[in-house]
This record gives C-alpha cells, sequence and structure tokens, in this order.
C-alpha cells in the first residue's frame, strides 16, 4: 500500500479529519498558514494525543498498536469528547 493511501486509510491515520481540513484551509486560503493557525494545532494535538495512546499500547503488547477507527470512536466516547 503506498504512503499516500496508508495516509488515508482511517483504521491507520487516526487524525486524517483533522489532517484533511488543514489541508482545505490551505486551499481556500491560497496558503496562507497564518490563517490555518488553529487548524494545524488541532492537528498536532490529535497526533500526539493519538501517539501518546499508540506508545502505552505498544509497552503493553496490544496489537495493533493504534487502535482501529471502531476502537479509537469507543476511546473517544468514553472521554466524553475529543481531547483536542
Amino acid at each position: 500500500m503506498s504512503q499516500k493511501r496508508r495516509l488515508q486509510d482511517h483504521d491507520i491515520n487516526p487524525c486524517l479529519v483533522e489532517s484533511d481540513a488543514s489541508r482545505k484551509c490551505l486551499e481556500v486560503n491560497q496558503s496562507d498558514k497564518d490563517m490555518c493557525a488553529i487548524y494545524f494545532l488541532k492537528y498536532k494535538s490529535c497526533r500526539k494525543f493519538w501517539h501518546g495512546i499508540m506508545m502505552q499500547r505498544k509497552q503493553d503488547g496490544i496489537k495493533p498498536n493504534m487502535p482501529v477507527e471502531e476502537e479509537r470512536k469507543r476511546i473517544l466516547a468514553s472521554l466524553g469528547r475529543a481531547p483536542y
């Protein structure tokens, strides 16, 4: 599977929505990064959150290291909302 297809896979990329929102903001604002700072921050926070989950699962020997989409939905539901 190519890198681009992997990044578009909901089971592999937990921050696909945030990534797409950042990209769309850049398109709408003619690549003005200052206009998209909030989207970048949300994406960065998303990546940090799921990286922490992935590292903990790896340390605990849980496979796959990154929870699949359905499991991530349950994790977020248990928190009440996305922490990012």
